[in-house]
């Protein structure tokens, strides 16, 4: 188990051996979920590192990430529907 310690604004340092298995460098994203009385951190991935993996839904539609997520759920939908 690794310990760290809270800074008096709050921040935590992640090892770098956690944030190298991660993915995590400076800037990256992160989720934060509250578990009981652990906190999850999970590395999120940028739209660029997942360009591409919705691109037969997202045929047509705008290049907001907003819109490409609302017609890959409803394409996603119909699918999982038409089995």
């Amino acid at each position: 188990m690794t310990r760290g310690t809270v800074s008096e604004k709050g921040q935590l340092t992640l090892p770098i051996a956690m944030r190298r298995k991660l993915g995590i460098r400076p800037r990256s994203r992160v989720e934060l979920e509250l578990r009981g009385n652990e906190i999850i951190i999970r590395p999120l991935k940028s739209i660029s590192e997942v360009a591409g993996v919705f691109r037969e839904y997202a045929e047509g539609v705008s290049a907001d990430w907003e819109s490409v997520r609302t017609e890959t759920e409803r394409a996603v939908a119909r699918e999982v529907a038409d089995e």
